[in-house]
């Protein structure tokens, strides 16, 4: 079993920067695609980015250039750096660990989330 818990969350500036951290406890992280997803307020979940197991990474359209997913297997940690921010970007950023990267049904360990606002 794998938990995860986010960090780095809060508010900030348009056309500013923030980094989100998640980290796992439990075996076997760098067996999972690992996944940031965002929920704004009203509006659906959403997969922002999500790395695999063998580092390969796809973004959401709107993000794309402007963030950067990153894991580190060796500290079983993920982390999503984030540039460029707008308003639209607002919303609960919650990291998941899912047995595959291209369905969001196979995401099985999730955190609880983070905020992030920008204004």
């Amino acid at each position: 079993h794998v938990q995860l818990v986010e960090s780095g969350g809060g508010s900030g500036q348009a056309g500013g920067s923030l980094r989100l951290s998640c980290s796992a406890s439990g075996n076997p992280f760098g067996q999972y695609c690992m996944a940031w997803f965002r929920q704004a307020s009203g509006k659906e979940r959403e997969v922002v980015a999500s790395i695999s197991r063998a580092g390969g990474v796809i973004y959401k359209d709107s993000v794309r250039g402007r963030f950067t997913i990153s894991r580190d297997n060796t500290k079983n940690t993920v982390s999503l750096q984030m540039s460029g921010l707008t308003p639209e970007d607002t919303g609960t950023y919650t990291c998941a660990a899912g047995v595959v990267c291209s369905s969001e049904d196979r995401f099985i360990h999730w955190g609880q989330g983070t905020q992030v606002t920008v204004s």
